[in-house]
């Protein structure tokens, strides 16, 4: 993790044309256009139908799977797709199954009306839950396609690639499914549901694009071997495990329902915060589910009912190699930054389309400036990231990253006070989407350097799911906070919590210059 690896500028330019990088594209496209269709499209499509803010925020939550993908990462590592891994290989039959299962995902959320009563929103949220962990499924495996696909010298322009087909996907899940619905009839002031049902499987049928990319890419040539690889009965012990734990998993939230009702009223009694009280409850009750779902896997191992060895090199052995080659003390400050990098962009990024909805621009300015203009500027800011990565060293361009995300949140109280000025809008926008290009760039890049190439899948999805969870979580509570301290104090608590990141870098670049004096 060299601060600068010596290149030149026009080598630095001509990593971009390497046929690797290109491939990047479209995979990137693949793994885009999913989320959106959880986030901001989904939360539009809600808000027209009458739910609440809160309602519409806490819809975010079933992309959590992408905060917990690392439970299944083993499975997806070693497990064989009967007839596929023969004919395609492992890592890209399982970014085909992952998206057909998307495929079907966005068809479901497109045959569900949210506002027709009865049991539509539990259908419509089991539908975002298994697009979720779809989408998650398929980000464990390009993630490590991606980092078995080439060597270390490439990881920042792959990086940036991988960064600009997905601004792409989130362009046509975002901006192209906002127009699709408007052009097909349905707006704030009238509520048509056939039209998002037709924009929802045209983004189905995007999707397609992916599964082209599938079928041309080339299997890595390296990766890692597995000793079980064609003992079957090992695998299927192996997930009777894994569906115990999450059954003990789901099981312990059904029956605390009741229970978090209750303490979750009485703490709103005693901290007068209602949301303060439901997101300490809540997290107590993962913190349980967790703990259960941990008991019965061992449970499982001890009495046989899984190979311990395949557990053990499953779940145990990437961690102790991360803990091994980094030491305790800098892997636990590496994890923290890790879990912080992105908090003050996924915790504003959460509600703000409600934001400009609210403040009076119409969908059409939303799809155009944000969705449209907005990846332009992101997908910039994503190769001069890279590009200034492999030139000056990832570590220099992640602080800058994190230092650029903190002042440009600030840009929206300005634009909560001016109100719909689509200058303005702009400008902000601008600022934005170049920071998040730029500092996503280098961050992907930080998080490849990390990785053990022979735990790939795992040790990755471990730290993409750190990096998301906690923000995801408090940004499921963003619509509550919003109600109760206003737009303009939401944004400055959201750049604030951007602030400790910078100590944070300053702090794990300084240990690793001397982790490598030490080396060298």
């Amino acid at each position: 993790m060299q601060k600068t690896d010596g290149r030149s500028w026009s080598e630095s330019f001509a990593t971009l044309l390497h046929p690797r990088v290109i491939a990047m594209l479209f995979l990137g496209l693949s793994a885009g256009l999913p989320i959106l269709l959880i986030f901001s499209s989904l939360g539009l499509w809600l808000r027209e139908a009458g739910l609440s803010r809160s309602s519409v925020t806490m819809f975010s939550w079933a992309a959590l799977g992408y905060s917990f993908k690392f439970v299944w990462a083993p499975l997806i590592d070693r497990l064989p797709v009967p007839g596929l891994t023969d004919m395609m290989g492992r890592r890209r039959a399982w970014i085909l199954v992952s998206q057909g299962s998307i495929i079907a995902a966005i068809c479901w959320m497109a045959l569900t009306d949210p506002a027709s009563g009865g049991s539509s929103l539990t259908m419509m949220a089991m539908a975002a839950v298994l697009l979720g962990f779809s989408s998650a499924t398929q980000d464990i495996v390009i993630d490590a396609y991606r980092i078995e696909s080439a060597e270390q010298e490439l990881q920042a322009m792959l990086s940036a690639t991988y960064i600009a087909g997905y601004r792409i996907g989130m362009l046509i899940a975002g901006a192209g499914a906002i127009y699709l619905a408007e052009s097909f009839g349905s707006s704030a002031e009238v509520y048509d549901y056939g039209a998002w049902r037709q924009a929802y499987l045209w983004m189905a049928a995007a999707m397609l694009i992916g599964v082209a990319a599938t079928l041309v890419i080339p299997e890595p040539e390296h990766g890692r071997t597995d000793r079980h690889e064609h003992d079957t009965g090992h695998y299927l012990r192996f997930v009777a495990l894994f569906v115990l734990a999450v059954a003990g998993f789901v099981l312990t939230f059904m029956l605390t329902a009741q229970i978090v009702d209750a303490a979750r009223a009485a703490l709103a009694e005693t901290f007068g915060n209602k949301a303060l009280a439901g997101f300490l409850v809540e997290l107590v009750r993962l913190a349980a589910g967790i703990a259960v779902a941990g008991i019965l896997a061992f449970a499982g191992v001890r009495g046989g009912l899984a190979d311990r060895d395949m557990v053990v090199d499953a779940y145990v052995a990437p961690v102790h190699d991360f803990f091994e080659r980094y030491g305790v003390a800098l892997a636990w400050l590496l994890l923290a930054l890790i879990g912080l990098y992105r908090i003050s962009d996924i915790v504003l990024g959460v509600i703000s389309n409600v934001f400009y909805q609210d403040i009076g621009f119409t969908k059409t300015q939303i799809a155009g400036t944000v969705k449209t203009f907005g990846l332009f500027m992101t997908i910039a800011g994503g190769f001069v990231g890279g590009i200034l990565a492999a030139r000056y060293g990832v570590i220099r361009i992640l602080f800058v990253g994190a230092l650029l995300t903190v002042l440009t949140n600030l840009l929206f109280i300005l634009l909560n006070e001016v109100g719909p000025d689509i200058r303005l809008l702009y400008l902000v926008i601008s600022a934005d989407n170049l920071t998040a290009g730029l500092a996503s760039a280098a961050f992907v890049a930080f998080l490849s350097s990390l990785t053990n190439v022979s735990f790939t899948a795992v040790q990755y999805a471990i730290f993409s799911s750190l990096m998301t969870l906690f923000p995801k979580i408090i940004g499921g509570y963003s619509g509550t906070i919003v109600d109760s301290v206003g737009y303009s104090n939401f944004f400055l608590i959201a750049a604030a919590l951007g602030v400790p990141v910078l100590l944070l870098i300053v702090v794990a670049a300084r240990r690793l210059t001397l982790k490598e004096a030490a080396e060298a």
